[in-house]
């Protein structure tokens, strides 16, 4: 068996051990917004100013919640199967549609925050151990502590001030610029434009986590016995640390990198809030407050099949850079 077709049969093997694992979240998840006070109707109801209860028990009924737990889930399972996620009574359409149009601007904000976070990461974390107790070394160890103990919103807010109230550089929110109708290339450019803040932001806090995690590892690395065999065989410094050390090095940091897929999606709430990305951070937290908890499910669901994804590519990324690891 030749070692594409073995990839072929790890990735399906990796899916099919995925498929109980979503099943597991999404009855957690059921279950655990079931214990939160309130529901749609009630939201309603104090909305509207006051309301009967005939009228209470209508809406329930039409929303299903008058049915027992177990059969809420049944019901949500059947429909999950044929690819329905119910329907948001705020926002007034199927939360399949809603969630797949907030879809793409969360993964853009994600996709651009993991390149330039680990991108950066690694370069800043291999700067700082190739010139360990230098001066190089003590400013990337501060500039890390720095920005990983600032908060996101007051990063998110000095940059807004600076950036694009004094500067006047960058937008100060939104995704594009509606009112411009952009297409085609000149929208890609508007989106990116608009990019550049939310991005900057989000990847400072996890940018410092890469960097020590980095400089940490390539330390450990450059004291074992392979790099020892190496020098004896007689290989330049140069070519021992940027073919074997660091490749190796970044291991760690791959792995990190797949684990915190799922904290973007919670940490971009807050950075989808300043810059009023449309993201969804930012719907499920409007979806929280309106006990919205279709659109709150399929928020997750989504956000769950991801990091699923993720952990996968990271997986299979993990036995490209480490041949000793089988995907058999």
């Amino acid at each position: 068996m030749d070692h594409f077709t073995r990839r072929i049969r790890y990735v399906l093997k990796r899916l099919l051990q995925a498929v109980p694992i979503v099943l597991a979240i999404i009855v957690m998840n059921f279950f655990l917004l079931q214990l939160a006070e309130g529901d749609a109707v009630d939201v309603l109801a104090g909305e509207a100013g006051s309301a009967t209860p005939e009228y209470m028990a209508e809406l329930r009924a039409k929303f299903g919640l008058d049915q027992p737990l177990p059969v809420q889930l049944v019901l949500y399972l059947k429909n999950i199967a044929s690819f329905d996620l119910g329907y948001s009574f705020r926002h007034e359409m199927p939360v399949l549609d809603l969630v797949l149009d907030r879809f793409f601007a969360t993964v853009l904000l994600m996709v651009s925050t993991i390149l330039l976070a680990v991108g950066f990461g690694v370069l800043l974390g291999l700067l700082a151990a190739t010139g360990l107790n230098t001066w190089r070394d003590t400013a990337i160890s501060i500039f890390a502590l720095i920005t990983y103990a600032t908060p996101l919103f007051w990063v998110g807010l000095m940059l807004i001030v600076v950036f694009s109230l004094t500067l006047g550089w960058f937008p100060t929110s939104g995704m594009e610029n509606i009112a411009a109708f952009h297409e085609g290339w000149d929208r890609v450019v508007d989106i990116a434009h608009h990019l550049v803040l939310p991005t900057i932001t989000l990847s400072l806090f996890y940018l410092a986590l890469y960097t020590r995690l980095m400089r940490a590892s390539m330390l450990e690395q450059a004291g074992q016995d392979y790099v020892t065999t190496a020098r004896a065989k007689g290989l330049t410094e140069r070519r021992i640390m940027f073919v074997h050390v660091l490749r190796n090095a970044l291991l760690p940091v791959v792995t990190m990198a797949g684990v915190q897929v799922g904290a973007l999606i919670g940490g971009s709430v807050i950075v989808e809030s300043v810059f009023a990305w449309p993201g969804l951070g930012m719907l499920a937290f409007e979806a929280l407050f309106a006990r919205d908890l279709n659109l709150l499910l399929g928020i997750f669901l989504l956000s769950a099949l991801l990091v699923v994804a993720v952990n996968l590519v990271v997986d299979i990324i993990y036995s490209t850079l480490d041949p000793r690891i089988e995907v058999s």
